[in-house]
């Protein structure tokens, strides 16, 4: 299985200069910096420059290729639970 990457996926993630994950959220694949949601052993990596592209081992059955309308945005984000950071006490 062989995943694309658009080249201003690419050039996105060059520019950010930060490694980004496609992972599943509420809308279906998202694409989002680890920082927002690390990277897991069983992902796909996909070198991007300097910098990583992970696919989750989910998502990569269903996407052939990764697209700027994966990204997700702050409210996106905020709205889904997908994103909430779980704590434990």
């Amino acid at each position: 299985m062989e995943i694309q990457v658009d080249e201003d996926v690419r050039q996105m993630i060059t520019s950010q200069g930060r490694d980004y994950r496609v992972c599943t959220a509420c809308a279906g694949p998202a694409l989002v910096p680890i920082t927002i949601k690390g990277p897991k052993q069983s992902d796909i990596k996909i070198p991007v420059g300097d910098n990583t592209l992970y696919i989750s081992r989910v998502q990569a059955p269903y996407i052939g290729r990764v697209t700027m309308d994966m990204l997700y945005d702050s409210d996106e984000i905020d709205a889904c639970p997908a994103f909430y950071v779980r704590r434990r006490y």
